[in-house]
């Protein structure tokens, strides 16, 4: 639906700031409406969601810039994948729901403002946007590298679209366009919101000893968490970093930078008489990285690195609070190939090495992942066919992702899918080897 300033009342109602400007006013309004069913097919046999989610947008333009508003409500009638809190932790003071809890969500999802001003002499074109938002680094598939800006909700794991699990963040958002072949983007965040952790007891709490402490307990001796250690101040706690793109001879390249606080904790462990404390820290990190992809006929290569100055890991070390700390390299290598009509197939080696590792290390010094993507569109793309494969080479376990898609109407798509985990349960993908699912959903756009 879209509305013209053409009658007073609705240049009056609907573009207040034009009206203050003496600007011409355009106001669109459209939004989708998501309804999708969970059945676990393994372990209780019972429906893990039945959800809808509802998000409105509004976007009003005046002369070159325009306001971005978009809404979430969501209603489970399930409720096992949490949260229980109303306000969950991992929020900062100026982000987080209006109302949360593990039947219902009502939230400001994105609010922004875009504006661009032209090049004049030596001073490059400039766009910004400001508010709240989601900034994609990175040109991974299923797995991230650079997609570090914005925290994620792992409310039911990584199973989420990744637009849809994103934290989006208040931040500042520059970029100068050189020429057209290069620009700089520049970000700053003093939102110091982090990543939203499945809750204990619901369905996807992490379990594995990758990512949760195995203490050793006496009888009678109890466990404290201490949560006091997050960071909270919008300027001396804020990130910022940036990243320069480049088209050179066929290549696209980037140059990316970030220094900010990782959104996952290093839970020390502290022992006392009663039982044991253990206390989540965030900790900073400079990320160095870039990505590079080039178009090849059929084909079409993408890499894509990334150094992080510091990173934790859980180990049994009691000296040091069972955590190692170790600068680390993570790396992907992508090809896709499209050499039939209407087809894809994608297969990508991701690789994490640590610069410094013992035996106490609860992950290897090097873990690799591959993963693969078949897609194929039938019925001038009123059929969508697609499996992902993701196997964790290291840990022996992974995860099988088939779905179908059918366009019924323009704006009504239908699904039905799956969610197939297999391996050990101490790795990423075997922990939740009981969790196995399918899905029937459909998205309305209006």
């Amino acid at each position: 639906m879209k509305l013209y300033a053409g009658k007073p009342l609705y240049f009056a109602v609907l573009c207040p700031a034009a009206l203050m400007l003496s600007l011409s006013c355009r106001a669109d309004f459209s939004g989708t409406l998501d309804q999708e069913w969970a059945y676990g097919t393994a372990g209780t046999h019972e429906s893990q969601k039945f959800e809808s989610i509802i998000e409105p947008e509004w976007r009003e333009f005046w002369g070159e810039s325009s306001i971005t508003a978009r809404a979430r409500l969501r209603a489970d009638t399930v409720g096992s994948l949490g949260a229980e809190k109303r306000r969950p932790i991992n929020y900062s003071k100026m982000n987080g729901p209006v109302y949360n809890d593990a039947h219902a969500e009502l939230t400001l999802r994105e609010l922004y403002i875009d504006g661009a001003m032209e090049s004049h002499g030596a001073i490059p074109e400039m766009t910004w946007r400001m508010g709240k938002q989601q900034v994609v680094w990175g040109q991974a598939d299923g797995l991230k590298v650079l997609d570090v800006v914005n925290p994620q909700s792992y409310r039911e794991f990584i199973l989420d679209q990744f637009d849809d699990s994103r934290i989006p963040l208040w931040m500042l958002n520059v970029s100068w366009i050189f020429d057209n072949s290069s620009s700089l983007q520049v970000l700053w965040v003093p939102d110091t919101s982090v990543h939203e952790l499945a809750e204990v007891g619901s369905t996807y709490q992490m379990t594995t000893p990758l990512l949760v402490p195995r203490l050793r307990l006496a009888p009678g001796q109890q466990v404290q968490v201490d949560t006091d250690h997050s960071p909270s101040n919008a300027f001396e706690d804020s990130d910022a970093g940036f990243r320069y793109s480049i088209f050179w001879r066929g290549w696209d390249l980037t140059l990316n930078y970030f220094y900010h606080y990782q959104d996952t904790p290093a839970i020390y462990q502290i022992a006392t008489p009663s039982g044991a404390i253990l206390r989540p820290e965030y900790k900073r990190d400079h990320l160095f990285g870039g990505t590079a992809s080039n178009a090849m006929g059929d084909f079409t290569l993408r890499t894509e690195f990334g150094y992080h100055s510091d990173s934790y890991f859980l180990a049994d070390s009691p000296a040091s609070g069972g955590i190692q700390n170790s600068p680390e390299i993570a790396s992907v290598i992508g090809l896709d190939w499209q050499g039939l009509s209407d087809t894809l197939i994608s297969v990508q080696w991701f690789q994490s090495y640590l610069l410094k590792s013992d035996l106490s290390t609860q992950r290897h010094q090097t873990e690799h992942t591959l993963t693969g993507l078949a897609r194929r569109n039938f019925q001038n793309d009123t059929w969508e066919a697609q499996v992902l494969v993701l196997h964790a080479i290291t840990q022996h376990d992974g995860l099988v992702r088939p779905k179908v898609t059918h366009a019924l109407l323009s704006q009504l798509d239908v699904w039905i899918a799956a969610d197939l985990f297999y391996g050990r349960t101490k790795g990423l993908y075997g922990q939740f080897d009981h969790n196995d699912r399918i899905l029937l959903g459909f998205e309305l756009g209006f």
